[in-house]
Formats: C-alpha cells, structure tokens, sequence
C-alpha cells in the first residue's frame, strides 16, 4: 500500500488529495495543514471581508468529506522537517509521517514591510480565513485607511475600503497601479474605479514608517517623501514568502520557489509540489515561470497527483491560467504571464475598455482586458498553439476579435 503525505490543504493541495483517491483507492493518503479549518475559497474571502457574504459558502471541505473519502486531515499540524533520505515528515504535534510519495503544497505567507510599526495593531495582511475575518470586523469600525502594495492583491484592499465605507490613500511606488502589465491609459481605468469608491491613488510613494498610539493602534503612515497619511486601517500586500524554512536540509532545488519540471516533480526523487510555491517549467513559454491563480494552483495539485500514482510521469502541465476582478462597475481580466513580453499591443475602446496583449518571439504570453472580457478564450488559443501572431496586432485589436481573419499559419518545414 502506496502511502502519500500532502502538506497543505490550499486548492492544490485538496485537489490533489482527491485525484489521488480516484487513481489509488487503496492508498493511504494525509493531509497536513498548519491552518485550524479545511479547505475554504481563498478567492471568496474578500467578498466576505467586503461585508457581502457570510462565512457559509466561502467553506468548500468539511472534515467529513475527507472522513468519506478515507483522507487523514491533521489540521493545526506545524511541519518542522523533512528527511528525503528516511522518507519521514516530522511534526510538531502529531509525530513522524512517514511516505513513499510527498506533495508539498504550502504556498506563501504574506510579506511583511520592512519599516517600523509595520506589525502594529489595525495593520492587515490578506491571505487567510482568518485574515478576512479580522479585516471584516476592523473595517466596520474604521473611518480612514491607507493600503500598500499595488499589484492584484493589493487592490482586495481597496475594494473592501469602498465597500466598507472608508476613504483611503493608496500608496504605490511607482506611477500607476501594476505598472509591469499595464501602460498609463489601462492603468488610469483602475485608478478612476478606485476613486469612485472613495481610494486615492498617491504615485510615487510608499511607506518609510507607520506611527502608532499608546496602545500600538496604527494612526498614520509616512511615506519616503515624508508625506503623512492618517489611518485607522492599514491593508499591506506586497507579495508573498514562500514557507520553505521546514525543507531545511531537503535538497529541493529552489529559486524564489520550489524548482519543479512540468510534471511538477522536484529535483529530489519521490517529492512533488503544486501551487503557489512552485517556479514550475511553462511548456508554452519554454522556461520557468510562477503562477497564483486559483485556477492554475488546482490544476498543478491534480497534476502532481496523476503523476505520483503513475509508475512514470504521465501529464505534463499545461495551463493559460486568468486572475479576474470584479470589484468596480467594469470586470478586469489578466491571463498568461502579461509581465513578461517583450512587445505589446493595446488599444483603448472607451473609458472604460482598454485592452493590451503581450508578445515573446512573435507568440501571444499574456494580456489584460479591461471592460469586455470576451476576447480571452481566442487570446488563450492561440496563446496554446504557440502560433507566432505578433505581425497581425491589428486583428487581435479589433472590437470583436475573428481569428478567421489571421493569415494562416506559417508551413513550418523549412
């Protein structure tokens, strides 16, 4: 009997867990997991942040859906080491795990600013259940917000201000929000959708120092510039660390994440990895590449367990994942890697539709859509095929895209 150790009960994770039940019935399969629930919908819990939904339908797993599948779930399980030699997970409360097959599927934890006061009280990272719920409850309360961070996680943040009734300052280091994937007029779409909800956009700022009251309550941020921005909320999201200190010793090969091929097998034999952590080799780029989305995370969890039940690997991924935003009057839609191209194009329909698709040797890599989100599924095709569409922007551009309207690919027989 095969056994399979899963840490982390995130999206990969779980769907790991169930793919190995339907190809090994016979196995023993654990999960472990530091956090005191099961599985939940990371992607839910900021509309439950925002005031908009109860915790109900944010849980996906009960522990009785592991108990019907014949899952060990260890919930409030710290891993502390990993020995690829003996095969064994140590853990802090529930003894050594031994496996034949290990999945490690831990993601990150939000970074933390490197300024003073950065740990005060009424300063809220956004990643866990837990997290929503301590930002739902201070937010009720807040009347002034400063949020830090401006990429996809960041603006969470000042969706739950809006909704939440708290006019904030949005504090971002450079000129635009997400300046690596959009140009100056989508990123100024963004920047109107924050101010109707009462968010401020300040460029070139950021944060040198948060100031506190006597009982260690933030009340203002100050940024490098020695600008002061009053609070009584603080949001930070400036990325993720990855939580790997328990591999210590391992022998996983790592870069700012756990290397894995693509059939998310890493550099030591028997041991896997899935989601966020993973820097996982993109065969539709051709090089390594790190991916958050829901999507992609639960892909690389099922994945990562075909081929752990394989005698060889089986699957390869292959994934064109999309990260949406639905918190202003336009959806916003980002797929593939759009921070990666070495052109682009882009074109403006209104004030609020932008649309911008990037390009690596001649081959769509990613793009942002902005207002009409029905471009994508054509994007990702072609994006799959690999077809080098670079020279004919102008179709791509059009309001309703025809790819009937490409020339035909090249014969590729030369």
């Amino acid at each position: 009997m095969t056994q399979y150790v899963i840490i982390g009960d995130g999206i990969s994770g779980s769907s790991a867990a169930e793919t190995l039940r339907e190809e090994d019935p016979d196995a023993k399969i654990t999960v472990i997991t530091d956090e005191g629930e099961p599985l939940y919908n990371r992607i839910l819990i900021k509309e439950h942040a925002k005031g908009k939904l109860p915790e109900a339908p944010i849980s996906i797993h009960d522990e009785e859906w592991y108990d019907d599948r014949d899952i060990d779930l260890s919930l409030n399980t710290h891993v502390t080491s990993v020995d690829t030699d003996e095969q064994v997970v140590h853990t802090h409360s529930s003894g050594d795990i031994p496996y034949d097959k290990l999945l490690v599927a831990t993601g990150g934890t939000p970074t933390q600013l490197p300024v003073e006061n950065s740990d005060a009280d009424g300063v809220h990272h956004f990643w866990t259940f837990q997290d929503a719920r301590g930002i739902r409850e201070h937010a009720e309360q807040a009347d002034r917000g400063v949020i830090v961070g401006a990429g996809l996680l960041g603006i969470d943040f000042a969706a739950v201000c809006g909704a939440q009734g708290i006019e904030a300052d949005y504090l971002m280091r450079g000129d635009r929000w997400w300046r690596y994937a959009l140009s100056a007029d989508g990123a100024e779409i963004m920047h109107e959708g924050m101010r109707e909800v009462g968010v401020e956009p300040v460029f070139d700022s950021g944060v040198d120092h948060f100031e506190t009251d006597d009982e260690d309550h933030v009340t203002a941020a100050v940024d490098p510039n020695g600008d002061r921005y009053d609070c009584d909320f603080a949001g930070v999201a400036i990325g993720l660390t990855f939580n790997t200190e328990y591999l210590r010793g391992a022998g996983l090969e790592e870069d700012n994440g756990i290397i894995v091929d693509e059939y998310m097998q890493t550099s030591v034999d028997d041991v896997y990895a899935a989601g966020d952590i993973t820097r996982f080799y993109d065969v539709l780029l051709g090089e390594q590449a790190q991916n958050g989305s829901w999507g992609s995370a639960k892909e690389q969890g099922r994945i990562a367990a075909v081929n752990m039940a394989a005698d060889d690997e089986a699957e390869a991924f292959e994934w064109v994942s999309s990260y949406s935003i639905t918190h202003f009057d336009f959806p916003f839609l980002s797929f593939g890697h759009p921070t990666l191209g070495d052109e682009f194009a882009e074109r403006k329909y209104s004030d609020t539709e932008w649309r911008r698709v990037a390009f690596k040797d001649g081959k769509i890599v990613g793009g942002v859509l902005i207002g009409d989100l029905s471009p994508q599924s054509k994007y990702k095709q072609l994006m799959r095929e690999q077809r080098p569409v670079a020279d004919q922007a102008e179709v791509l551009l059009e309001q309703s895209v025809d790819l009937d309207n490409l020339a035909p690919p090249q014969e590729q027989s030369q």
